[in-house]
């Protein structure tokens, strides 16, 4: 009896710290609130003493904690003292990987988007694959983190992989053959531009990081001494990267300290604008941008701000629809907690995170093009096998590619600039207005239906 009492106060101590931790507002619905605790409790104490293999007090704790955070969304995370640590230390260094960019989606570790140049890309990976099982060890129920780096190892090692992807015409995921991956070192940061017919620039960014910003700049001096009269910025497969390389790539081409992306929470310290500087160093370029379903996180951010100004026309598919803030904090034991503080917004409001576990959401969040061109995924993998000799050391000669495959997205955006972008973007003003008119109409006949008739 001595036993069992100890060991509900013990539970019962620290389930009060870690709520009292994590969530100081519950407090103020305490009759609920108890009667939930008094319930949590009770089953971790009658798992403790009669389940078929002995738990912990420690084991049954961590548990519990990890469903409350596991609840929430897909990149909110409990970590144990080991990942706080590894987190805070950053010690990566040199790796072997694969050249994915992985994240959790509904439940799943889920490919944002393959690195052209990479294994994974050589091999057809493509957006939205879901990754089932490493060198044999299921990962579905695996925390990211954990996923990632059972896929790193040293350079020149292999690893076995197996995952599934979306029929389109069913909908259901099917497993895939098995993919044999031999680790590389990846070298992510590319910029590559090109002068396509009619002086037409065109610009591949795969990702916002290290000096993106710096090769954009180079990139957009060179074309612009070759003539350049419109650009294509091709972000499709961009997974994104830095924010601040987000800001200030925006920045080339929006001034007038026009909204960029703002950040919203519960809290008002949360809220956040980043904005243009006064003068950008190309305003009047007509501009094109490129995205699909592997485009996320910064080249949302990005496409999105340039959409909204009106400053350049969006072509392609829907993005993947990854923009949210973390925050880690400290927490008692060298434990840690990554939570989701706030979304990123584009400047007319619009969410950029999209929810995949509320089916009911399915419309909302990523970047809706202004012209959608879908095209099939092994078309597209056809199309970006092109730009595996792309991705280059930097200090090293850029190999020549040849590009032989039709590119029916990039075909439409060269389009669009002979014709030119205002035509396009004054057609999206139009039906901005008429929708938002409909919507005027509707509210208006909601509240009159609202208002009582008086007799």
């Amino acid at each position: 009896m001595q036993k069992n009492t100890i060991t509900k106060l013990a539970i019962w101590a620290a389930v009060l710290f870690f709520v009292g931790t994590l969530f100081p507002y519950a407090y103020g619905a305490a009759d609920n609130g108890l009667k939930q605790l008094r319930t949590l409790v009770n089953v971790l104490e009658y798992v403790k003493e009669n389940y078929v293999e002995p738990k912990t007090s420690d084991e049954l704790i961590t548990g519990a904690i990890r469903g409350v955070v596991d609840e929430l969304d897909d990149f909110s995370q409990y970590l144990e003292p080991k990942d706080y640590k590894t987190l805070k230390n950053d010690t990566r260094g040199d790796f072997g990987g694969l050249g994915i960019r992985l994240s959790k989606v509904d439940g799943f570790i889920t490919v944002m988007s393959p690195m052209p140049g990479t294994p994974a890309f050589k091999a057809g990976v493509m957006p939205q694959d879901r990754v089932l099982k490493v060198d044999g060890k299921e990962v579905t129920s695996m925390e990211l983190d954990e996923a990632v780096e059972l896929m790193r190892g040293p350079v020149g090692s292999k690893v076995k992989i197996i995952m599934s992807r979306k029929n389109e015409q069913t909908g259901e995921y099917e497993e895939l053959p098995e993919y044999v991956f031999k680790r590389q070192k990846i070298v992510p940061e590319v910029v590559y531009y090109r002068m396509l017919p009619e002086k037409i620039g065109y610009i591949y960014l795969v990702d916002f990081s290290g000096h993106s910003t710096e090769e954009m700049k180079k990139a957009l001096a060179s074309l612009s001494k070759q003539g350049m009269k419109g650009l294509v910025l091709d972000l499709r497969f961009n997974p994104g990267g830095l924010l601040t390389g987000a800001v200030e790539i925006a920045k080339l081409f929006m001034g007038n300290e026009q909204m960029i992306v703002y950040t919203q929470g519960r809290k008002p310290e949360f809220y956040q604008e980043y904005k243009t500087d006064a003068k950008a160093d190309y305003p009047d370029i007509p501009m094109v941008v490129l995205i699909n379903q592997g485009s996320a996180s910064a080249s949302e951010i990005v496409s999105g701000a340039l959409q909204d100004n009106d400053r350049a026309v969006i072509v392609g598919q829907r993005s993947f629809g990854k923009a949210s803030v973390q925050q880690v904090m400290p927490l008692g034991g060298g434990a840690g907690l990554k939570l989701t503080i706030a979304y990123y917004y584009t400047p007319k409001g619009r969410l950029i995170y999209r929810n995949y576990r509320d089916k009911n959401k399915e419309h909302e969040g990523g970047i809706f093009p202004d012209v959608e061109v879908k095209v099939d995924a092994k078309e597209e993998v056809k199309v970006f096998t092109q730009y595996s000799n792309i991705v280059y050391t930097p200090g090293k000669e850029m190999p020549e590619t040849k590009f032989t495959e039709k590119d029916p997205v990039l075909d439409k955006a060269v389009e669009i600039l002979k014709e030119g972008t205002d035509k396009i973007i004054a057609q999206k003003a139009d039906l901005e207005k008429a929708a938002h008119e409909v919507a005027e109409q509707k509210a208006g006949a909601e509240q009159q239906a609202k208002t009582p008739i008086k007799k």
